[in-house]
C-alpha cells in the first residue's frame, strides 16, 4: 500500500565519511530538489577531517583561527544555513530537508522545535534523558562564542550541556535543517580553531558516549535516531536512490561553491 507524503520520508544514511564542502553540497542539493509537493529526506553523514564549519553570515577572521587550522590538518566550509562555528569531529550530522508544510510549522522556530522533539526521542532510546534548553544568556546570542559553548533556545542538552548543535535555512515552505551530534567532544581542538578565548566553565557540552557512560558508534546513533524520528512523526522511511544525475549536481556545487574561498571566506560583517 502507497503511504501519503506526509507518512513516507526518504533516508539517506551515509557509511563512508566525506569532505566538508562535498557534505555542503549534498546538503544543498536535497534542499534545491524540493518542490511545493510535501516530502521530507533525512540524512546522516560523517566528515573524513575535522573540519570547522561556520554560519552564512560569520566573518572568518572574528571566530576562527586560519593559521591554526591550516597548520593542523583541520578544513574550513561555510554553511547554507545560519549559526555559530561548530568543529565537526567524532560526530553524528544530520540534516532534514523538507516541504511538507503540513507536518512542519511554516516557522522556524515551530520547526525547530518538533525536529529537536523528535531527536530527542531517538537519543531517549539511547537510554538517556535529553530535554528542550531555554532561552540562552544575551552575551551568548550576540557573542562570537561557538556554537556548543552554550544551548540555544529549544536546542537540545542534558544536564545543562549542549549535546545537539543545529542550524536552519527557510524559503517559504521549504526548509534545511543540519546539525552536530557529539559521539566524543573534543574541546582542546575547539578551543584551539577558535580565536575566542573562553574559561574553563565557557563551554558546555556533552558528547554520546559521555552521556551514555560508553563508547557509542556511529552506526549505533544512527539507528535510535531513525526509529526516534520514525516514532515521534509516526513515518516510514525508504531508502533514498542517488542517481547520476543527482551526483553531477552535488560535484558542480562541491567544485563551484563550497570548495572555493570566495564561498568560504567571503566578507561578512557577521558575528
Amino acid at each position: 500500500m502507497d503511504l501519503s507524503p506526509h507518512l513516507r520520508w526518504f533516508l539517506l544514511k551515509e557509511e563512508d565519511p566525506r569532505s566538508g564542502p562535498w557534505n555542503m553540497a549534498v546538503d544543498e542539493h536535497l534542499f534545491r530538489s524540493l518542490t511545493e509537493e510535501p516530502r521530507t529526506v533525512v540524512r546522516f553523514y560523517q566528515w573524513e577531517r575535522p573540519t570547522a564549519s561556520l554560519g552564512c553570515g560569520q566573518a572568518a577572521e572574528k571566530v576562527i583561527d586560519m593559521g591554526f587550522c591550516r597548520a593542523n590538518g583541520v578544513d574550513v566550509v561555510r554553511r547554507m544555513t545560519g549559526g555559530k562555528l561548530v568543529l565537526h569531529h567524532h560526530e553524528v550530522t544530520y540534516s532534514i530537508c523538507s516541504s511538507d508544510v503540513e507536518t512542519f510549522s511554516l516557522t522556524v522556530a515551530g520547526s525547530y522545535r518538533l525536529i529537536s522533539e523528535g531527536l530527542i526521542q531517538g537519543l531517549a532510546r539511547l537510554g538517556l534523558d535529553p530535554v528542550l534548553a531555554g532561552a540562552p544568556p544575551s552575551s551568548y546570542a550576540r557573542g562570537t562564542m561557538p556554537c556548543f559553548a552554550h544551548p540555544g533556545r529549544d536546542e537540545v542538552e542534558i544536564d545543562g550541556r549542549k549535546i545537539i548543535g543545529s542550524a536552519q535555512k527557510r524559503t517559504g515552505g521549504k526548509f534545511l535543517q543540519h546539525g552536530s551530534i557529539p559521539l566524543a567532544a573534543d574541546e582542546a581542538l575547539l578551543r584551539a580553531v577558535s580565536r575566542k578565548d573562553f574559561g574553563a566553565d565557557e563551554i558546555r557540552m556533552i558528547s554520546l558516549s559521555e552521556a551514555s557512560g560508553r563508547p557509542v558508534s556511529y552506526e549505533s546513533a544512527v539507528e535510535h535516531l531513525v526509529s526516534g524520528l520514525a516514532e515521534f512523526f509516526k513515518v516510514a522511511f525508504e531508502p533514498l536512490r542517488m542517481t547520476g544525475e543527482d551526483l553531477a549536481a552535488i560535484e558542480h556545487l562541491r567544485a563551484n561553491k563550497y570548495a572555493t574561498g570566495a564561498w568560504t571566506f567571503r566578507a561578512e560583517t557577521g558575528a
